[in-house]
């Protein structure tokens, strides 16, 4: 097994005139998007909370997250992204990935489109 990148585009909910497209790695033991606070912040991304967050370590950590919207395979969603170190790698966790119908196949090291998204 490999590690899975993908080409994405995120801008924020309230004011998406600023892109951001960049590579983030598919993190399937986290559950939401992770981003360098600094890029989020370029783009107009606006703190709208605090949550607490257990790193790969065990150590919980306090972090922002704000309102999103990320375009990924040609689909459009919105969602929460946290507010990561400046030089953090850019993570994209299960929570999107399961709420646009995607799985990781890891042998093609590629995103696959489930057949339809369980609602039960």
């Amino acid at each position: 097994m490999g590690v899975t990148y993908v080409d994405v585009k995120v801008s924020s909910i309230s004011n998406g005139k600023a892109v951001y497209a960049l590579k983030c790695l598919v993190d399937t033991g986290a559950t939401d998007l992770l981003l360098p606070a600094k890029m989020l912040k370029q783009i107009g991304v606006k703190p709208v909370g605090k949550r607490r967050y257990e790193l790969a370590d065990g150590k919980i950590k306090n972090f922002q997250y704000g309102l999103v919207k990320i375009e990924l395979n040609g689909e459009l969603k919105a969602a929460d992204a946290i507010f990561g170190p400046d030089k953090s790698e850019p993570r994209l966790g299960v929570t999107i990935l399961e709420s646009m119908g995607l799985v990781v196949d890891p042998r093609n090291r590629k995103l696959k489109k489930l057949p339809s998204i369980p609602l039960k």
